[in-house]
């Protein structure tokens, strides 16, 4: 058995994961912004004392640590959703625990879990788009059960591609970028404001909250708005990627599977219905991960 560590811009995922990619057990750790002002030790302390008691409990192989942001061996390059640069977590994690550990793209770890156990695997397609969408927008392009090998940089950076010309300035220094209109967290925060919440409000809570919602309630206008442009900025994005990949299937992860019922058939629709693919279609294979916020601690065992 393994441990996979999904290291999400929101919160920490530990799970001990046995051969046929099932979790055995597991944490997690909501990251709110207090944890932001020292997320390093925040990080690393969680880490190691979650990881500690898994190894008393089970016979453990190795960890892998599923990171958003760029990855070169054993050292995050960037991240811009947690301010971190050459950040040697690999280093400072061995100090403590003695075992093998690697890091990869948190998009990239949970396409392979989907490929291998999830969506992927009911498709059997040669070309899969992965888009993870949650704090930020990763993602990942699957051919012939494959990774895209995109050489020495690890590409696929869907989420900084830029959809509004002098948009919202990103973290990570560009304005416009997907990911500011695009992520789950974008569309929580626009909620959140619209609805005179504050960040403490969970996902779980403003999805009830938009179930509950109907035409008769004086928030129901405010939340439509709010939803059709989350779709109108997601088509775009995704469109961008279609016309240039021409995925057979596309798998959305991250946060987004617990709003597929309110997301799902309208961003078909709108892909199909309007002036936005290159090559028209009378349908579109797009589903949401199986595998939902798990995929990244299944697939950092990938690695």
């Amino acid at each position: 058995m393994k441990i996979g560590i999904d290291l999400g811009g929101s919160h920490i995922g530990i799970g001990v994961v046995d051969t046929d990619g099932n979790i055995v057990e597991k944490f997690e750790k909501r990251i709110v912004s207090k944890d932001r002002k020292n997320v390093k030790k925040v990080i690393e302390e969680y880490i190691i004392e979650k990881s500690n008691l898994l190894l008393e409990k089970y016979k453990i192989s190795s960890i892998g640590i599923a990171v958003p942001g760029t990855v070169q061996k054993d050292i995050i390059i960037k991240s811009v959703n947690f301010n971190l640069e050459n950040y040697k977590l690999v280093e400072r994690l061995k100090q403590v625990l003695n075992i093998e550990i690697k890091l990869k793209n948190d998009a990239k770890c949970a396409a392979l879990a989907e490929n291998k156990y999830g969506a992927g695997k009911l498709k059997n397609s040669n070309r899969i788009l992965f888009l993870t969408l949650g704090t930020g927008i990763g993602g990942a392009v699957i051919i012939n059960n494959k990774l895209l090998d995109t050489g020495d940089e690890p590409g696929c950076e869907f989420g900084h591609m830029i959809i509004q010309k002098n948009g919202i300035m990103c973290n990570c220094g560009k304005k416009g970028c997907f990911e500011r209109y695009a992520s789950m967290k974008a569309f929580k925060d626009n909620l959140r404001e619209v609805l005179g919440l504050d960040e403490k409000t969970s996902g779980k809570e403003l999805l009830n909250i938009i179930r509950k919602t109907t035409q008769k309630t004086q928030n129901y206008l405010k939340i439509n708005r709010i939803i059709n442009n989350y779709i109108e900025d997601l088509s775009i994005g995704i469109s961008n990627i279609i016309n240039i990949f021409e995925p057979e299937s596309i798998i959305l992860g991250g946060s987004f599977v617990f709003y597929e019922e309110i997301f799902l058939a309208k961003l078909k629709e709108k892909l199909l219905n309007s002036n936005l693919l290159f090559n028209k279609r009378k349908g579109i294979d797009i589903q949401t991960a199986i595998l939902g916020n798990d995929a990244g601690i299944i697939g950092a065992t990938l690695i």
